[in-house]
């Protein structure tokens, strides 16, 4: 079992040694993409580190995101360079060093109609060609990220066979970065931590947290005990004030609608539809994995308590579909819409203004309690918020701390990361290798289940050892683990009934 592998037994071990009272330098608590940058940047600097999430991976914010990696492009309209130049830095490491097996180019189009004006016309191509700037100063090659450029009429509707022709004239094509998706990539990340030395610890609340301690309940067993640390640090998103309430949040909801790919004919671009009356929104249906579509985003307001799992509203529903049908030769109704999912953004409250227009800075505090938070931010740059809250703990707490070393640090399934041991071979699925890249091989070498490289149900292309791995390497503990976050399955309803006995096999035979 190599050091990347979390498991019930693993955990059970942790937990076992916390309790006997292993040494700590820091726990971080929350395990969405945040949290583990945390824990990945702390370990592989020779802290003792463990993190705490009272769910599951990835069970938050950080898996209900549009799946992108941004450049940056949008925050140049509203006059922000330093986040976006970050943001290109940061896509361009992920692409190149980090992830290249998760993070991939993802052709952009924006049609061009006869009715659309000069001066939109202008704006989009202008942003386009700045969006290109950003790559060239970030160094990302245009072997990874092509530049821009118009594009015919026939090459658009080859790209997004469901656009508009009437009046169809062309279209501009860009390229920004995409997950393959997003809780695989937390997954992934946190696995590494562990490779470093991490401990990894789901269903684990975390509750009277100071500067040096916290209390930790195992949410299996119920059985509560205290941990000391040299530095606690408060990455639950949302959630966050939960742990610090002087922690002021206004958390905004964006919202996303699940199709089959082939209502929009099987798309290779993203089309890319400008929010009337909006300088830098823009709806998005992008192609992903499982022969789906992902239309979104939007941005409300999303007042009062915070639930586990947020909900879609019916305008939010309605705005994307109107939007969408503007630049459609089909017109999509709300029974074409398979399934949906909202995600909350963790913003830091400035005041008055629209949720759309608040900064998506992060900051670091300290609590009066001594715990440091990091809220706001965006997945794009979590491993510069990463280094930025252990460079500050290091610095408050007098931490024996190597250098950060996650810039050049290739995560689990990257080709030159270290716990690559089975080389691929041509006879694997490529929708394996595109979830798990060099670990691919593994995923099946390792399987012992019957029947390994069949699909968990019949048009479904994720096969039997993917679902056994989650539970002996990627730390699944129940079937939502599996079904919702390990896979994606569980987007569509449907789709997820099919797939809950396959699930509950794999945990049985595994626990």
């Amino acid at each position: 079992m190599t050091r990347a592998a979390l498991n019930a037994g693993r955990r059970t071990a942790d937990m076992t040694a916390l309790a006997d009272g292993a040494p700590l330098d820091v726990v971080v608590i929350g395990g969405g993409i945040t949290g583990a940058g945390i824990a990945l940047d702390a370990a592989a600097r020779g802290l003792r580190v463990v993190l705490l999430e009272k769910h599951d991976l990835a069970f938050g914010t950080s898996r209900w995101s549009s799946k992108l990696v941004h450049g940056g492009l949008r925050y140049l309209a509203t006059g922000n360079v330093g986040i976006a130049r970050r943001s290109a830095i940061e896509r361009g490491i992920l692409m190149t060093r980090n992830a290249p097996h998760l993070v991939h180019a993802m052709p952009q189009l924006v049609p061009l109609f006869s009715s659309t004006g000069r001066a939109h016309r202008t704006l989009v191509r202008a942003g386009f060609l700045a969006g290109d700037v950003l790559r060239r100063v970030a160094g990302t090659p245009s072997s990874i990220l092509p530049p821009p450029q118009r594009i015919p009429a026939r090459r658009v509707a080859d790209m997004a066979p469901a656009v508009r022709r009437d009046g169809l004239d062309g279209g501009l094509l860009a390229y920004d970065g995409q997950l393959i998706d997003d809780a695989r990539f937390v997954t992934a990340v946190a696995r590494t931590a562990a490779q470093h030395g991490a401990r990894i610890l789901t269903r684990v609340a975390a509750s009277e947290a100071t500067g040096t301690s916290v209390r930790l309940t195992d949410q299996r067993t119920g059985q509560s005990f205290d941990v000391s640390a040299r530095a606690v640090i408060n990455a639950a998103g949302v959630w966050a004030g939960e742990i610090d309430g002087s922690l002021r949040l206004r958390p905004s909801r964006g919202t996303h609608l699940v199709f089959n790919a082939a209502d929009f004919g099987n798309p290779s671009a993203a089309l890319t539809i400008q929010i009337p009356g909006e300088l830098n929104r823009f709806v998005f249906a992008m192609p992903e994995q499982l022969g789906r579509v992902y239309l979104g985003l939007t941005d409300e307001e999303a007042p009062g308590p915070i639930p586990d799992v947020p909900q879609p509203s019916a305008q939010e529903i309605a705005f994307l579909l109107e939007t969408v049908n503007t630049a459609l030769d089909i017109t999509l109704e709300p029974s074409d819409v398979i399934g949906s999912y909202a995600g909350l953004r963790p913003l830091i409250d400035t005041g008055e203004g629209r949720t759309a227009d608040l900064s998506r800075n992060h900051a670091v505090l300290e609590s009066p309690t001594g715990v440091i938070s990091v809220v706001g931010g965006k997945l794009t740059e979590y491993r510069h918020m990463a280094q930025d809250v252990l460079d500050r703990a290091v610095e408050l707490r007098r931490l024996n701390a190597g250098r950060c070393l996650t810039r050049d640090l290739p995560l689990i399934g990257a080709m030159d990361n270290p716990g690559t041991d089975v080389p691929l071979t041509t006879d694997l699925p490529p929708s394996l290798i595109a979830r798990y890249g060099a670990e691919a091989a593994n995923v099946v070498a390792t399987a012992s289940c019957e029947r390994p490289t069949d699909p968990v149900a019949e048009g479904i292309d994720v096969i039997r050892a993917e679902f056994e791995y989650a539970v002996t390497h990627e730390g699944a503990l129940d079937v939502g683990d599996i079904v919702d976050r390990r896979t994606r399955i569980g987007l569509v309803g449907a789709d997820r009934e099919r797939v809950v006995e396959v699930a509950e096999e794999f945990l049985t035979v595994n626990s």
